[in-house]
């Protein structure tokens, strides 16, 4: 009889195990949703924002990508409210061969800007999205430097790409001699200068000699390279999105150690793609902008297909404003008050720039 007991008792201790066990992970899994969808609805209090946008703290920058030809006579010029342009340079085009240097462009866009009384603000570009443009110069492309680059993938699993090996100690020696050349004529003159996004298409599998510790370890040395070299000029990283990691639930402190670096260092920090309802963006580089305080500033750029709640890299992004109401009121409010920002980047996308953001500007 007490045999039967014992295992009568054992059996119901082995049930209200099974039932605490899946409690517990039904409750873990309700926590990670929930973590997830905490800030789904946070744009909503922000409908109701209106043109004109009113001057304000925060320094505005038009975006031109690559296309720096665009900023002659571009009515911006003459707009109070836009302190001047930001463009992407490649690494490519400043260092023509290993060693020397031509900032000749360079040069000539801040002179230019300067006339209308304008900033330049420098995005630094070492990585692309197509698989035909390179952003680093060909010397780096040899055994010395591993290759100097890897493919960027897609979800697909298509190529996507380049970006240059940022985890790899001689590339980024390399990047630091441009950074102390570039700073020499520029730091004090330039508003600011950026380096691109963090998130790629790139892990151990599509490349043996990638790790996601050293991937962090560079960016970071990067990022002081970066700040050593513009002691005066504003600095910052699109710190968005970071390989290996996908927060909430699968959180390895990635993203959170390069905030939390640019904080100590001295380091800006802004993201690509202001998208309010996107689980992606909220749950990463927003929720740290929004949930931390900073004293080094914080930057958010609207890019393309942005002013249609899309992004560059979304199928029939082009299409999606032919019927549309702008919402530019609605991105500025937050960026302005969820997100604290310093720095917005609106591109000059058409029509959008023009037919929206222009006109919704205040000349006050």
């Amino acid at each position: 009889m007490k045999a039967i007991v014992r295992k009568l008792a054992f059996h119901t201790k082995g049930i209200l195990i099974i039932f605490f066990l899946t409690c517990s992970v039904a409750g873990k899994s309700q926590e990670s949703q929930n973590r997830a969808e905490k800030y789904v609805n946070a744009y909503k209090q922000y409908l109701s924002a209106s043109c004109p946008i009113p001057k304000d703290s925060i320094q505005h920058f038009v975006y031109f990508s690559r296309d720096r030809e665009s900023i002659i006579d571009h009515p911006f010029l003459k707009h109070p409210m836009f302190k001047g342009a930001q463009i992407m340079y490649s690494w490519r085009n400043f260092e023509t061969q290993k060693g020397q240097y031509d900032f000749s462009e360079l040069k000539e866009d801040y002179e230019y800007l300067k006339k209308f009384g304008k900033k330049l603000w420098i995005q630094l570009q070492d990585a692309t999205f197509s698989p035909q443009y390179k952003a680093i110069p060909e010397y780096l492309y040899t055994a010395e430097y591993d290759g100097g680059a890897s493919v960027q993938y897609n979800d697909q699993g298509k190529p996507e790409g380049w970006v240059a090996k940022r985890w790899n100690k001689k590339v980024r020696e390399r990047f630091a001699l441009l950074l102390q050349a570039m700073a020499k004529e520029f730091d004090g003159k330039i508003e600011g200068i950026n380096l691109q996004e963090t998130a790629i298409g790139v892990n151990s599998k599509t490349d043996s000699s990638f790790s996601e510790q050293e991937y962090v370890t560079g960016l970071k040395a990067n990022m002081l390279a970066l700040k050593k070299a513009f002691p005066v000029s504003a600095t910052m990283i699109y710190a968005n999105f970071m390989p290996g990691e996908w927060l909430p639930g699968n959180d390895k402190g990635y993203l959170r150690s390069i905030y939390k670096y640019g904080q100590e260092i001295g380091v800006g920090l802004g993201g690509p793609d202001l998208m309010v309802t996107r689980k992606g963006q909220l749950n990463h580089a927003y929720t740290l902008m929004h949930e931390n305080q900073y004293t080094v500033p914080i930057g958010i750029a609207v890019q393309d297909g942005n002013y249609t709640g899309t992004t560059g890299a979304d199928l029939g992004y082009l299409d999606a404003g032919k019927s549309r109401n702008s919402i530019v009121p609605l991105l500025h409010a937050f960026a302005k008050d969820f997100l604290r920002v310093r720095y917005m980047f609106w591109v000059n996308q058409v029509p959008y720039f023009k037919e929206d953001v222009l006109p919704c500007f205040s000349r006050e």
